[in-house]
């Protein structure tokens, strides 16, 4: 076996120095064709080296704990794919000879075989190894024509091609199976950074994953042209919209006798002369910038304190516009009053066009509705809002923009 690898490593180096660019079309893409043949048939030797060495207990016996760590090491990997590599080899070796026939001809996929594994495996267990090996035979032709994600689904009904007969009674075994695997893997994970940030992870379930999506894919979708954001940054802040949401119902359960609540401490005469930085109730700073939008918010508690430290203002929930006026404030905006934004007002904040560490007033005249994201906006950038002859919210863009700086206005919330 080793001379044969040898010979095929010889060849692969004979093709890695040749000159693909004097090859044809039709060439190229027969060569890429077979080079991912050959892919997959020697993933299928790897996978066999793999599940013998684990067998023989190699790793444990040269100073590792496991074969997935001495993977790991031994050929530079993640410790991620080491486990996958580990976790791929024993699914297939104990899947009927068919799937690793199909890896070993190159017909299908590692992936497509592991889809394939699994499947089997679940079909053995509700319908038998008859049946199975029926199913395997079904699979593989349908590998050469689905990804492993549409394999896999198109999977969860393989009994309704082999055995139709118990395909609806194996189908409600196998989705009982998947919501107690998905119940039991079920978990998040919130590892707190050393500069204050936090790292999510975690596996949701089917539920869980139907609410998130639900409440963030709305919130995760570009505000407008000037919306510069990743597709990553605007799940973020659609997270922390969410987040906003839930505080202001006041509906969230006492944590440590208090209703939930964020609490930012900062000096009054440095937040005024927006240079003060804050401190949230867990110890972490925020710069003067988020200080100040976060006193517009409705949902925060401030606690400000004098030039000696002493307390000014602590525990009286400072809910800035509350009732009748956040419902004016409401009607008159509709929603974000941002130009282009159609956020609706369940998820925006009061912001005063005078901050209220300057003097401004809680009134009408001095408030307007902005989503999470264009509240940010306006307190990082040059943009100015001001109410027009009519009373309603318009914004000036910063002269780099327009010139002229004529002020917009949000068309998506007027009322006919």
């Amino acid at each position: 076996m080793i001379d044969e690898l040898a010979r095929a490593d010889s060849a692969v180096a004979t093709c890695a120095d040749a000159s693909v660019w004097a090859l044809s079309e039709p060439d190229l893409i027969a060569a890429l064709d077979a080079t991912h043949r050959l892919q997959q048939r020697l993933a299928a030797v790897q996978l066999a080296v793999v599940r013998e060495l684990d067998g023989r207990g190699t790793a444990v016996a040269q100073g590792a704990s496991s074969t997935a760590v001495w993977l790991r090491h031994r050929l530079r990997l993640d410790v991620s794919a080491a486990r996958r590599l580990v976790g791929l080899a024993a699914s297939v070796d104990v899947a009927p000879p068919a799937v690793r026939e199909a890896l070993a001809s190159g017909a299908v996929s590692v992936e497509q075989a592991r889809v394939i594994a699994d499947t089997v495996a679940t079909v053995t267990a509700s319908a038998g190894a008859e049946i199975a090996d029926k199913a395997v035979g079904v699979l593989v032709d349908w590998a050469a024509r689905f990804d492993p994600v549409l394999l896999r689904k198109v999977g969860t009904r393989i009994l309704d091609h082999v055995a139709p007969d118990v395909a609806d009674a194996a189908a409600a075994a196998a989705l009982a199976a998947e919501a107690a695997r998905a119940a039991r893997d079920r978990h998040l994970t919130i590892s707190e950074q050393t500069d204050g940030r936090l790292r999510l992870s975690g596996t949701l379930d089917a539920e869980a994953a139907a609410l998130l999506r639900a409440v963030t894919d709305p919130l995760s979708a570009p505000t407008g042209p000037d919306d510069t954001r990743c597709a990553g940054q605007r799940r973020h802040d659609a997270l922390a919209d969410v987040c906003r949401l839930a505080l202001r119902t006041g509906e969230l359960p006492e944590n440590g006798g208090d209703p939930a609540q964020l609490v930012v401490t900062t000096g009054y005469d440095a937040l005024a002369r927006q240079l003060g930085a804050g401190t949230l109730d867990t110890g972490l700073r925020l710069t003067p910038d988020t200080v100040r939008r976060l006193a517009c918010d409705a949902a925060i508690l401030p606690a400000v304190l004098g030039g000696a430290g002493q307390v000014l203002d602590v525990g009286r929930q400072r809910r800035l516009v509350t009732g009748p006026l956040r419902r004016a404030l409401v009607l008159r905006d509709g929603g974000c009053a941002f130009p282009g934004c159609d956020r609706p007002p369940r998820w925006c904040a009061a912001h005063h066009l005078r901050h209220w560490a300057d003097g401004g007033p809680t009134s009408l005249d001095n408030a307007v509705l902005l989503c999470g994201h264009h509240h940010r906006h306006i307190h990082q950038t040059e943009w100015a809002v001001q109410l027009g002859h009519d009373g309603h919210p318009e914004f000036v863009p910063p002269a780099w923009l327009d010139p002229d700086q004529i002020p917009r206005r949000n068309h998506y919330h007027q009322r006919t």
